[in-house]
């Protein structure tokens, strides 16, 4: 007899290597795989950036992703395995992440939106350093950072670009946000803060038509910012499914303690 379980339609997708592809494939013939409209539960085979992706597309679906690695680093996916699929999806743990808001400013005053899984980052453009302006909940808390950029990082996005620029690695279920410097110069021995996941952050660019800055949202990117406003969207969720033994918190606990 079939349990409820092993009744969930599963949707396949691949991140176009041709293996990924096959592997898919072959995945989607052995578990009568369905079109992702139609899934209850979406299988990524890829790396970490596969899951960024369908991450994105599934914002507004609340359908539950379970990666599997077929890509480089893969953090965010489990081991690839073939057999006993259902099962594992069964047993998974489920980690709730919310995105990022990010509003942008153009110089000229265009506007954007967008929404980062992982972190906003705003970065120089040119070989002169980037100026910023650094508020939280509207006070000012920096009046000049002169470095070649600044991050703002989720937990997820944490052990991604935020950890290769020295920030903090924050466990998934911790309420903060990391705002992470990229080569600051002056103040030469600032190294971030940890914000609590409330914060409204807004970090603007001194000087931005001689220091012209990119704002970029996980793969969205917005040139000649004059400004942009973060902030956590408590109205989406997103929904990964771990192995019991390979969940996100436990990786990112063994990060910290990584040599």
């Amino acid at each position: 007899m079939s349990t409820p379980e092993q009744n969930k339609k599963l949707a396949f997708v691949a991140n176009g290597r041709e293996d990924a592809e096959a592997a898919r494939a072959k995945l989607h013939a052995r578990y009568d795989g369905v079109p992702v409209t139609e899934a209850d539960i979406i299988v990524a085979l890829g790396g970490d950036g596969l899951m960024l992706q369908t991450l994105h597309k599934c914002l507004d679906t609340g359908t539950p992703i379970f990666g599997m690695n077929y890509g480089s680093i893969g953090f965010l996916m489990n081991p690839f395995e073939e057999d006993n699929l259902h099962a594992r999806i069964a047993g998974a743990k489920l980690s709730v992440l919310h995105p990022l808001h990010m509003r942008a400013v153009c110089v000229d005053g265009t506007r954007h939106e967008a929404l980062a899984i992982n972190e906003v980052s705003l970065l120089r453009e040119t070989a002169q350093a980037a100026k910023l302006k650094i508020s939280v909940d509207a006070n000012v808390r920096m009046e000049e950072l002169i470095c070649d950029g600044v991050l703002v990082a989720t937990p997820a996005g944490s052990t991604a670009y935020n950890l290769s620029a020295h920030g903090p690695i924050l466990p998934i279920e911790a309420s903060l946000l990391a705002l992470t410097p990229i080569s600051a110069f002056r103040p030469r021995r600032w190294r971030g803060a940890l914000l609590p996941e409330r914060a409204d952050v807004k970090i603007e660019a001194l000087e931005a038509e001689k220091r012209p800055i990119s704002a970029v949202a996980d793969h969205a990117e917005f040139r000649n910012i004059a400004e942009v406003q973060i902030k956590q969207d408590k109205s989406r969720q997103l929904l990964m499914l771990f192995d019991a033994d390979h969940s996100l918190d436990e990786r990112i606990l063994t990060e910290q303690f990584m040599p």
